[in-house]
């Protein structure tokens, strides 16, 4: 949310939101409530992901204070990221809109069923 911080006016929601916002931020936070992954764990649990945006998208978290990224002085490099205290608060404040998101998707096929 760095690029977003100027503005203090802003909907709590909105700012919720924008810390989200990606196709691949909340598959993150969803893997890291597991515990520390490496970026190639990462990416093979989630196909599609090409290593720039993951890149990107882990620097944005931790940017935001959502992920902390451990790197280990060893050969070859390595480098850890986990969710810290604050992205556990915000993946638990996800949980309930997830379950809302579950229903709205039953919703919509009850619906499509009944209108065939």
């Amino acid at each position: 949310m760095t690029r977003r911080r100027q503005d203090p006016d802003v909907c709590g929601v909105t700012a919720a939101i924008a810390v989200v916002d990606g196709k691949w931020k909340t598959a993150l936070l969803w893997l890291l409530e597991s515990g520390p992954h490496r970026p190639a764990e990462l990416r093979r649990q989630l196909p599609g992901l090409s290593e720039k945006v993951l890149t990107e998208a882990l620097r944005e978290m931790a940017a935001d204070g959502l992920v902390h990224r451990e790197v280990y002085d060893v050969l070859p490099p390595k480098t850890v990221y986990s969710l810290t205290a604050f992205g556990r608060e915000l993946s638990e404040a996800l949980a309930p809109l997830s379950d809302w998101g579950h229903r709205h998707l039953e919703n919509l096929a009850e619906a499509a069923r009944s209108a065939s």
